[in-house]
């Protein structure tokens, strides 16, 4: 595995498992009707999940830039990550 797609890989998971940390924090500031709190988290939970999909991009520029793409266990992880955590930000959006 190329080093950089490691360290991308690393970066989309990190992020995105920060963002996940911050929708649950929205989401029990919810059950406890803490609507400032709520979107407090979620603005948190939005940058985190921007700075995931800026390494996930680095690597959709270098398959569009005619590098092969190298998928491993992890890059397919940390996108599967990414967008999950996504979909429970948007589900808690509408939650709120």
């Amino acid at each position: 595995m190329k080093e950089s797609t490691a360290l991308n890989s690393m970066q989309i998971i990190l992020h995105a498992g920060d963002a996940r940390e911050a929708t649950t924090e929205a989401l029990n500031a919810l059950k406890e009707f803490d609507i400032s709190k709520a979107r407090e988290c979620l603005k948190k939970a939005d940058e985190e999940i921007v700075e995931a999909h800026k390494a996930q991009t680095v690597e959709l520029q270098r398959e569009a830039n005619g590098e092969n793409p190298e998928f491993t266990v992890l890059l397919t992880h940390a996108q599967d990550t990414c967008m999950t955590v996504n979909s429970e930000i948007n589900i808690t959006k509408n939650l709120l």
